[in-house]
């Protein structure tokens, strides 16, 4: 992995690059960039020219000292970009100017600059924006590994997605519906409910009486519901499953870990699952495994299957507002820092 001490250890290429920098946990307007000489690619390797790096609630986390990944000190955060591969280590066959998603191991992607493992990184089909691409790895990674590895939804099931307004919610959104699904969207604003409306959601709701809404938006319960936030809205909607329902676990955006009664569970056969693409990819897919899933996902959007948002853009030096916002869940759909 392309990490912040190794950018700073390598001989220069020509010319510089700049990078966010985080020197302490805690509140991320602390993020400082810094400038230093362009690392050279190894064996193997790929060093890309950054066009847009995707920016998600976890980088914040990380930043924060408050996710179960703690890494050393200094570090850049940031996982996901997309931009143009500059040059090919030895072994390396990714052409120069070849557009790319690329994916650091890691930790490194607020930065102008990247070495990316070969074996990574993912062409991008023609038409298929860089910041588009950015923004949507992770979310639309998440979704695809969850409808493909850990449950199944069947064309006319209801799709009850939780914080529909966000990054991974609008991609849950438009994941399901492009699955025939039936999908109701709970976000907490007009202005997320809208954002879910657009995304491909049926029918749109917000947290009150929450389990009445989405008996009533479903006619009588839910087949799937998809969970990124976490909090007391979680046992509600696992109320309001059918029979057979299942219930997927993404995240905690609320800061809140949800104790989900077993007896609820136990009812009518139900299920509760946990969606970790990252844990899958890191302990299982390995990076061969996950540029397959990747592959599959911009495919997918290159042929118009998936339809992610254009998202928001900010420049580097704001990289610490962005994820304040993200954290105060102040951010409808996705954002990237261009470099």
């Amino acid at each position: 992995m392309a990490g912040s001490v190794e950018i700073m250890v390598r001989s220069g290429a020509g010319g510089s690059m700049r990078r966010v920098v985080c020197t302490e946990f805690g509140d991320p307007e602390r993020l400082v960039v810094v400038e230093e000489p362009t690392p050279r690619p190894g064996p193997g390797e790929l060093l890309v020219r950054v066009g847009a790096a995707g920016v998600s609630f976890v980088d914040g986390l990380i930043v924060r000292g408050g996710y179960q990944v703690r890494p050393p000190l200094p570090f850049t955060p940031g996982s996901a970009v997309a931009g143009t591969v500059v040059e090919a280590g030895e072994g390396a066959t990714v052409a120069a100017g070849t557009a790319v998603l690329a994916p650091v191991r890691g930790f490194g992607g607020f930065a102008s600059h990247v070495i990316a493992h070969a074996g990574d990184v993912v062409e991008l089909p023609a038409g298929v924006d860089v910041a588009v691409a950015a923004a949507a790895a992770e979310s639309y990674a998440t979704l695809v590994f969850a409808v493909t590895r850990r449950v199944t939804i069947a064309a006319g099931e209801w799709v009850v997605v939780l914080g529909a307004g966000g990054g991974i919610g609008l991609a849950a959104v438009d994941v399901a519906r492009s699955l025939g699904a039936r999908v109701v969207g709970v976000a907490s604003s007009a202005e997320k409910r809208a954002a879910a409306e657009a995304a491909g959601a049926e029918v749109t709701i917000d947290y009150t009486g929450l389990k009445d809404g989405i008996r009533v938006a479903t006619g009588g319960g839910a087949d799937v519901v998809v969970d990124p936030v976490g909090g007391p809205a979680a046992e509600s909607a696992l109320r309001a499953l059918r029979a057979g329902g299942r219930f997927c676990v993404l995240g905690f955006a609320s800061g809140e870990i949800p104790r989900l009664p077993a007896n609820i569970v136990l009812l009518r056969n139900r299920s509760v699952v946990g969606v970790d693409w990252g844990d899958w990819a890191r302990e299982v897919a390995g990076p061969e495994g996950n540029a397959a899933l990747l592959a599959d996902v911009v495919g997918r959007i290159g042929r118009g299957e998936l339809r992610p948002p254009v998202p928001e853009s900010a420049p580097l030096v704001e990289a610490g507002k962005v994820l304040r916002r993200i954290a105060e869940r102040r951010v409808t759909g996705k954002v990237v820092l261009i470099p």
